[in-house]
Parts: structure tokens; C-alpha cells; sequence
């Protein structure tokens, strides 16, 4: 049987402290109300250094990427005739790939959904 220690306790307090008040702030917020001007100007300024953060991640990700795709590349040229080698170069292509465009549309997706 399983004993409970210190740590369970607390994880245990925190989601029943998290369940209880969850109701209570949801209950206080009016999602159907226009935002003024002025929460407007506040929400901005909360979310202009969480963007600048974002932008670094981002463009630091695309320099990552392309790097990655040159060694891609650099790795299929040189594999000769080693399917292995090819098949995990053409892999880490499309993986590199895939990763830049959900970085990249991610903002558009999310001004869909809320904007």
C-alpha cells in the first residue's frame, strides 16, 4: 500500500485549493463586456514582453532550423549509397521542417481562434 508523504499532501491541497477556486474566478470575469480603452492599454502592456520573448524563441528556432537543414542536406549528399543514412536525413528534413511552420503559423492559428 501506498504511503502518502509530505509532497503528496501538498500536490493534494494545491488541486483541491485549484478546484475550489477555479468556479469562483471564472464566476467574477465577464467575458461578454467590451474592454475599455484602458484595459486595452493594460493588456498590451502584459503582453509586449511575453511577444518579445516569443519573437526571440521564434527567430532563434529559424536559425536553428536552417542550420539543421544544412546539415540535413550536407548528410544526404554524403550518405552514398546508405539507405539508412538517407532515410534519417530525409526524416530530420521534414522533422526541421514541420517544426519551423508550427512556430511560424502558431500567432495566425491563435488570432483565428480568439480574434
Amino acid at each position: 500500500m501506498k504511503k502518502f508523504n509530505l509532497l503528496n499532501c501538498f500536490a493534494l491541497i494545491l488541486l483541491m485549493s485549484a478546484l475550489l477556486l477555479i468556479p469562483a474566478v471564472y464566476a467574477e470575469i465577464d467575458f461578454d463586456g467590451e474592454i475599455s480603452g484602458e484595459e486595452q492599454a493594460q493588456f498590451d502592456e502584459i503582453l509586449s514582453p511575453v511577444m518579445k520573448i516569443y519573437n526571440f524563441v521564434k527567430y532563434a528556432a529559424t536559425v536553428a532550423g536552417v542550420l539543421m537543414l544544412v546539415f540535413a542536406g550536407i548528410s544526404f549528399v554524403t550518405s552514398g549509397g546508405e539507405q539508412l543514412k538517407k532515410e534519417k536525413a530525409k526524416n530530420m528534413a521534414a522533422g526541421v521542417i514541420i517544426g519551423l511552420i508550427v512556430i511560424w503559423v502558431a500567432p495566425l492559428v491563435v488570432n483565428v481562434i480568439f480574434g
